[in-house]
């Protein structure tokens, strides 16, 4: 019996679906769409044909039959009451920074179901919160934790875990336990980074992953593609990446949190007045939940300032960096 989309998508949840569940779609066929990297149903939906196309290297007219199944089968097409969306946030929580002026700064923590951006020079903290909260998202929920493990995609070769003992100690976990909560691994080219957050997906089903960070975002990118004639393509791998990493976030009700470089703007110079602005133009900035700037302050403080938030206003907060980590301004 050859059962239609409808029909397929009332028999399985979203968990269930192969890709072979696809009308059309052999394995020899799923074969190279896993290659490609679209190692699910909806990441087929949410591409493009030409796109499909070109990554998987299938015809177009079999890309457009296979996108168009895909999304009858996710039921992209079909809009949700407001009531149902409220209700799907209300499951979104905030986990604590370990710091009670960034908490405050944030509404009460990074927000899961959401991608939070910290960006800024060199020296401003961007490292030093990932680690942390690596270390906090440990920790349990009365405690402002997500009692969950954490994956680190390190682009820099900055991650530390002897960092991560002494914030764990300072917060009252096992050092020991805490390494083992955390996973990492030290990514080389952009495909390599995003292939990582396919294999993110893998380990979150088995190991109540909570949080995903890559540090940084945007490094591999800038460096592969240089100059003017690249960067079209360099925001498109850009922007299937983001879309992955929200993905993340919306299915494991996970906090996803990137770091980011900044570049000057000699075209805007004004003096006295910073005029830095984070890489990845548009694609980056109207992706972000919610983005974080950071600069030094006096006396080795350190202040993050809200740039963008949906539900946020702009605003400040202090705080520094000692032996402990991410800490309050005394």
């Amino acid at each position: 019996m050859v059962m239609d989309a409808d029909e397929r998508a009332e028999m399985y949840d979203e968990e269930e679906f192969k890709l072979t569940d696809i009308r059309g779609v052999g394995e020899a066929t799923a074969r190279k769409l896993r290659e490609a990297g679209y190692v699910d149903i909806l990441s087929i939906a949410v591409s493009s044909p030409e796109e499909l196309s070109e990554s998987a290297g299938i015809p177009l007219s079999t890309a457009e039959k296979i996108v168009q199944e895909a999304r009858k089968l996710v039921r992209l097409d079909a809009f949700k009451k407001a009531k149902d969306v409220l209700k799907e946030r209300q499951e979104a929580a905030r986990l604590t920074t370990g710091c009670k002026a960034l908490d405050e700064l944030l509404g009460g923590g990074v927000q899961t179901k959401a991608i939070t951006e910290f960006f800024g020079p060199f020296g401003t903290g961007k490292t030093q919160i990932s680690h942390q909260l690596a270390v906090t998202v440990q920790l349990p929920k009365g405690k402002g934790g997500l009692e969950g493990s954490a994956i680190y995609i390190d682009t820099e070769g900055t991650f530390r875990p002897e960092r991560l003992v002494a914030m764990a100690e300072y917060v009252g976990l096992d050092p020991t336990e805490a390494l083992e909560n955390v996973y990492t691994v030290r990514v080389y080219t952009t495909s390599h980074q995003m292939l990582m957050v396919h294999r993110a997906e893998e380990i979150a089903r088995d190991y109540n992953v909570k949080l995903l960070i890559i540090d940084s975002l945007t490094s591999l990118f800038r460096a592969e593609y240089v100059g003017r004639g690249t960067l079209a393509e360099r925001q498109q791998k850009l922007g299937r990446h983001i879309h992955d990493l929200l993905r993340f976030a919306e299915k494991f009700n996970a906090a996803v949190v990137v770091t980011n470089q900044v570049h000057s703007r000699p075209d805007s110079f004004i003096p006295g007045i910073d005029t830095t602005s984070p890489i990845g133009g548009h694609v980056v900035g109207h992706a972000m939940t919610y983005r974080i700037g950071l600069r030094k302050g006096k006396q080795h403080t350190r202040i993050a300032r809200i740039y963008d938030a949906p539900d946020l206003p702009e605003r400040e907060a202090v705080f520094t960096i000692d032996e402990r980590g991410v800490v309050d301004v005394v």
